[in-house]
C-alpha cells in the first residue's frame, strides 16, 4: 500500500456510517490536500509512459496466464495498455507498468473491478486471475524467456475487453444521457460495497488537489479560457472546499468520460478505473455532467438529462445539490489545467493528451454564468424535469 494507504484503513471503506465516517472523510480530504500528496500525485502524471521500453507483453501473457495471441498497442497516459487477440475469439485488454506507483494503482483497480463482478445495471470488465490465482502480477527478479528478458518490477493485470461504442462517438440523445446518469449511479451503488486497496494513494484529480492546481496556470494560454479557469477554481476554493467533506464519501470511479464510458447491447458499460479512489460520491456526477455540457441554450448545457437519470437512482442531498455545478466547473479547470500542463510536457503526445480539452472549454463556458444559487436552481429543475 502506498504512503497514504494508512491514514484511512481501506478495510473500512463503504462500511460504517454517521459521525465516525463523517470524521474519516475529513481526514481522508485533510490527507489529500497536503503538499506531499500533491507533489507525489503530479510525479505520477509528470512520467511518460513506458512506450520507449521493449514491449514484453506477449512473454508476460504467456508466463503469467499461459496464453498466447497477437498484440496490438493501445493509446495510453500511464501505462503500457495493449489489445490481445487470443485464437479462439476472445479479446482481451493486457496492462502493464515497471514504475513502483502502477502496484498501488493495478491493486486498486483489480480489486474495485473484482468486486463489481455480478452487479446489475452498468457493464464492467472482468479481471482474469493469473494461473497462480491472483488479480495481478509483480515481477520480482529478472525473468528470461525466448531469449527476451522480463524487467524486474514489471507488474500488470489481464481483463476482458467490452465491446461497444464509446460514449463520445455517439450521438447524446437525452435518452442516451439519462440511461448514462442511472447507469452510473447503479456503478456507484456497487461500489460503494467495495473494499479496494490502495484507495487513498496520491491521484492528482482527487478533489484535495485542486486547490494547488493553479500553480500550473502558467500553461494556459491567456484570454477568456484562462479567466474562465481562474473564476472557476476561485469558486471551488471559497465555497465547494469547505463542504466537500461534508457529503457521501466512498470508493468512485473518478473518471467516467465519454472515452471511458460505453454504449453496449448490455446497458452502458464503464472501463479504466486507474483514477478511481476514496472521494466524493457526487464527483463521479459532476464529472460526467461535466463532459457532457455542449447545448448553449439550456442552463447546464444539456447535462440536465444525464443529472436526472443519476437522481432517479440516487436521489441527491440538499448540499449535492448545492455544490453540484461548482464541481463541474471546478473539474472542466482542473482537465483543462493539467492536460496544458502534460502538453508542455510531452508535445509529441499532446492531441492525445489534450482529447477532451476543447469539449471542457466549451462547457466551462456554457456554465460560467451560473452562480451558486442558479446552478443549484438548474440542477434542481434538471431532477423534477426531465425524464427519458
Amino acid at each position: 500500500m502506498g504512503a497514504y494507504g494508512d491514514l484511512v484503513p481501506d478495510e473500512e471503506a463503504g462500511q460504517p456510517d454517521g459521525s465516525m465516517t463523517a470524521g474519516r472523510d475529513r481526514l481522508a480530504y485533510a490527507a489529500a490536500s497536503t503538499e506531499a500528496y500533491f507533489r507525489a500525485a503530479a510525479a505520477s502524471l509528470a512520467m511518460r509512459p513506458g512506450a520507449s521500453e521493449p514491449d514484453m507483453s506477449a512473454a508476460l501473457l504467456k508466463r503469467h496466464y499461459g496464453l498466447t495471441g497477437s498484440i496490438a498497442t493501445l493509446s495510453s497516459e500511464v501505462e503500457r495498455t495493449v489489445e490481445v487477440n487470443l485464437s479462439d475469439g476472445r479479446r482481451l485488454i493486457l496492462k502493464t507498468s515497471t514504475t513502483p506507483e502502477a502496484v498501488d494503482s493495478f491493486r486498486f483497480q483489480t480489486a474495485a473491478m473484482a468486486g463489481l463482478q455480478g452487479a446489475t445495471g452498468f457493464v464492467a470488465p472482468e479481471v482474469l486471475c493469473t494461473t497462480s490465482g491472483a488479480l495481478m502480477f509483480e515481477q520480482e527478479g529478472m525473468f528470461e524467456q525466448e531469449g527476451m528478458f522480463e524487467q524486474e518490477g514489471t507488474c500488470g493485470y489481464l481483463q476482458t475487453r467490452i465491446e461497444g461504442i464509446p460514449l463520445h462517438q455517439a450521438t447524446p440523445t437525452p435518452d442516451l444521457l439519462f440511461r448514462t446518469g442511472s447507469a452510473l449511479a447503479r456503478l456507484d451503488l456497487a461500489l460503494e460495497l467495495v473494499s479496494a486497496p490502495a484507495a487513498h494513494r496520491p491521484v492528482l484529480w482527487h478533489v484535495g488537489c485542486w486547490s494547488r492546481l493553479m500553480e500550473l496556470e502558467q500553461y494556459l494560454p491567456s484570454g477568456s479560457v484562462a479567466d474562465s479557469v481562474r473564476v472557476a477554481m476561485s469558486e471551488y476554493a471559497e465555497f465547494v472546499e469547505p463542504q466537500i467533506p461534508d457529503v457521501a464519501w466512498q470508493v468512485t470511479h473518478n473518471d467516467p468520460s465519454p472515452f471511458n464510458m460505453m454504449v453496449t447491447g448490455q446497458g452502458m458499460g464503464f472501463i479504466d478505473f486507474g483514477d478511481g479512489c476514496w472521494s466524493p460520491r457526487i464527483q463521479d456526477l459532476a464529472i460526467a455532467a461535466s463532459h457532457v455540457v455542449r447545448d448553449s441554450t439550456l442552463p447546464l448545457g444539456g447535462a440536465e438529462h444525464l443529472i436526472a437519470g443519476y437522481a432517479s437512482v440516487i436521489a441527491l442531498s440538499a448540499l449535492e445539490a448545492r455544490l453540484l455545478v461548482g464541481l463541474m466547473r471546478a473539474r472542466q479547470s482542473a482537465l483543462i489545467l493539467v492536460n496544458y500542463w502534460r502538453s508542455h510536457l510531452f508535445p509529441a503526445d499532446a492531441q492525445y493528451i489534450k482529447k477532451n480539452v476543447a469539449r471542457a472549454e466549451h462547457g466551462l463556458s456554457i456554465l460560467a454564468p451560473l452562480g451558486v444559487a442558479s446552478g443549484e436552481e438548474a440542477v434542481l429543475a434538471a431532477m423534477s424535469s426531465y425524464r427519458p
